[in-house]
């Protein structure tokens, strides 16, 4: 029987257990699409439970915050302390089943170890568990603890759970110091299949500049874009002149200072700008001081710009002794420390195992989050090398640390690499992970130059021709892809989308089944995944081309787990129309079908009538395709593209996309007005593309 709640339990203080119900909501959302999230005891009524607010808001969870907890500490220690334990345990009871019968799966988050006193004791957590029905999972900090005492705790706790006539699901043993993991894992070997040993990953505990200011409680005077992510390992209070203090700088430094000494903070930016020092994190100004109008003139005209600027009403000395106790914390908008903790959690954890145990029977709902997550784990199990041409473009760096921190592909950046780590150091980013090859300077130039002038020396090339264009980063890129250098390419950040598409059509080619390259979007609604197809690349398509891009369309949805029901569109439904368009969709079919005998295909065939069940069963009522379509074949780009968007824009649907298919290997374009979270979909995308074709 499947198991649809779990209890985690820690037993120690700073233990991770957010980290850990982080990574279970990534496997239970990308399966599931109702899961709620409970803590029986929060602090207090008056202050909003952290832990339950980032849940929440991070998985977008359909419910209420009073629904996802059960009382206070206060409320608690009151019903014990007055011998009514009993009727405690009931109102908890109900509130966690109300939710169990509402919801697909419930993850619970139990009491936490430092709300712990003499009248609620650690033993509670065994008590509700066993009571929920909740088998548990229980974690154990190992961190500064020797690995006897950690062997030991393993074995006290297994042996609490039983004796509480508990189910036990996991152990994770959080915090393990890298040397001790061999040995540790060696100690453990027999014991029990199911304990999970995860690293310290000292990333996770350094302080962000968002740390600091709900620490110090800091108005931010002057920040861009995603400035408060950067990480703050330590602080320097400016004093003396500025060639001392400039050489005593370090990376990720915050810089205390008084807004007058205006040399040290033009030191400073001179500093941030300069590949020979350090890049600071971000610039405190003390004693609610502030800048000067030409030097706050000066930081509004630089380019790029990323120094936050903070300010706080108290001096250096209390600035610093306040910044001496700031913790870390994970926040929604941590997405650098979120995608280290699923990184980690990803190869840490048996996930294949633990989806085995739990009740994650897929339905039909495709939400955009379970079909995100979903791309994630496809692009983690094909492990793939994509290269990024365009890599002096912020919002390439930074899905390329996602994507690296997440440990589901690897990345090749094409540049100058003293530039590229300037540039992504500036933006506070770590890329010391992704390889970097400088194309002027490669070994490869040369095989790329003759490889290319074979290719192509019958269309007129010459051999100083081939070297010019391989000089060219998206040339080099898609030789790169070619001769297996790398799996897949991601290109159109920055360059146009014949920039990216030409190189691969010249080298990459189609392939031999299909001689037309084109695009599709995935259209994540509210509850399903619907496939667009071409609505990005070929104007006019003709009968024979149509049908190519049906089937590629179903290839491509078929390898991202969508069964295939195509519809071909147009503006009649069967034999009720006639016209030069509508014959076109009409042959178009019967091309596809003779391609393709086994495709479930209809067309030509109204866009309703492709999708609702009622006015398909009057329409073609013995379709196996009206009513229930998930592939949509447009006749032409005008169609094909004012709909994908009049869809995207008037229900909020989520679009992946354009994804490039006919080509032997992959290569995806970007819009130039793209985000950081479509370039990271556009990598996984490629990768799992990359992935079925090896």
């Amino acid at each position: 029987m499947k198991i649809k709640s779990l209890y985690i339990s820690a037993g120690q203080k700073n233990t991770g257990s957010l980290f850990i119900s982080i990574g279970m909501m990534e496997v239970l959302k990308r399966n599931l699409h109702k899961v709620a999230f409970f803590r029986p005891i929060i602090l207090s009524r008056d202050i909003r439970d952290k832990d339950i607010d980032f849940i929440l808001k991070k998985y977008e969870l359909d419910m209420e915050y009073e629904d996802a907890y059960g009382f206070d500490l206060d409320h608690v220690e009151s019903m014990l302390a007055s011998k009514q334990s009993d009727e405690l345990m009931d109102e908890l009871i109900k509130k966690f089943k109300k939710l169990e019968e509402s919801y697909d799966f419930v993850l619970c988050e139990g009491i936490r170890r430092e709300f712990l006193t003499p009248t609620i004791e650690y033993d509670l957590n065994m008590l509700l568990a066993q009571n929920f029905g909740a088998p548990i999972i229980n974690i154990i900090n190992a961190k500064d603890r020797s690995l006897q005492d950690v062997y030991e705790n393993v074995l006290i706790e297994r042996d609490n759970i039983l004796s509480h006539e508990s189910s036990h699901f996991a152990t994770f043993i959080n915090r393990v110091d890298e040397r001790d993991y061999p040995k540790l894992k060696e100690k453990l070997h027999g014991i029990d299949a199911n304990i999970y040993i995860l690293k310290e990953v000292k990333e996770l505990d350094v302080p962000t500049v968002e740390d600091v200011i709900e620490t110090l409680d800091a108005k931010v005077t002057h920040c861009f874009n995603a400035c408060n992510t950067r990480a703050v390992r330590g602080f320097k209070i400016a004093a003396g002149s500025v060639e001392g203090f400039l050489s005593s700088i370090t990376d990720d430094d915050l810089v205390i200072v008084e807004a007058d000494r205006s040399e040290i903070i033009l030191g400073i930016v001179g500093a941030f700008y300069s590949k020979e020092y350090a890049k600071i994190s971000a610039i405190l100004l003390v004693s609610g001081t502030k800048l000067s109008p030409n030097v706050q003139k000066i930081l509004f005209g630089l380019k790029d710009y990323n120094i936050p600027v903070l300010s706080v009403p108290f001096d250096s000395y209390e600035s610093a002794k306040k910044l001496s106790n700031i913790h870390s914390r994970l926040r929604v908008e941590s997405e650098r420390k979120i995608a280290l903790c699923l990184g980690l959690f990803n190869s840490s954890v048996d996930i294949k195992a633990i989806e085995q145990r739990i009740q994650t029977q897929q339905s039909e709902v495709m939400t955009p989050m379970m079909f995100e997550y979903k791309l994630f784990e496809m692009a983690q199990k094909k492990r793939k090398k994509i290269v990024l041409p365009e890599s002096l473009d912020e919002r390439i760096l930074r899905a390329a640390e996602i994507i690296l921190r997440r440990d589901v592909a690897d990345i090749v950046l094409l540049g100058d690499e003293e530039e590229i780590k300037e540039s992504y150091q500036r933006f506070g980013l770590d890329l010391s992970r992704a390889a970097v090859i400088d194309p002027n300077n490669s070994p490869l130039m040369q095989e790329f130059s003759d490889h290319f002038y074979e290719l192509r020396k019958e269309k007129g090339l010459s051999r100083q021709n081939a070297k010019d264009a391989m000089t060219h980063k998206n040339y080099f890129a898609t030789m790169m892809v070619h001769l297996g250098y790398a799996d897949g390419m991601v290109s159109g950040a920055v360059h146009s989308t014949a920039d990216t598409i030409r190189p691969a059509l010249q080298i990459i080619k189609t392939t031999p089944d299909v001689s037309i390259v084109s695009s599709l979007f995935f259209m994540c609604l509210k509850t399903k995944v619907l496939v667009y197809g071409d609505c990005a690349l070929n104007q006019d398509p003709n009968a024979e081309e149509l049908a190519q891009i049906a089937i590629s369309c179903a290839k491509t949805a078929q390898i991202f787990a969508i069964e295939p029901k195509v519809a071909m569109l147009s503006y009649a439904t069967g034999e009720s129309g006639s016209g030069e368009d509508v014959d076109k969709v009409r042959q178009a079919t019967l091309i596809a079908r003779q391609m393709e005998p086994k495709l479930e295909i209809e067309g030509p065939i109204q866009y309703d009538a492709a999708i609702d069940k009622s006015v398909a069963s009057l329409k073609l009522p013995n379709s196996k395709v009206a009513g229930g379509a998930n592939v949509f074949i447009f006749p032409d780009l005008n169609t094909g593209n004012n709909t994908y968007k009049a869809v995207q824009r008037s229900t909020n649907a989520l679009a992946i996309g354009p994804i490039l298919q006919g080509l032997k290997k992959p290569v995806n374009d970007l819009s130039r007005g793209c985000s950081v979270k479509d370039i990271v979909n556009t990598i996984l995308i490629t990768a799992i593309q990359a992935g079925e074709g090896s």
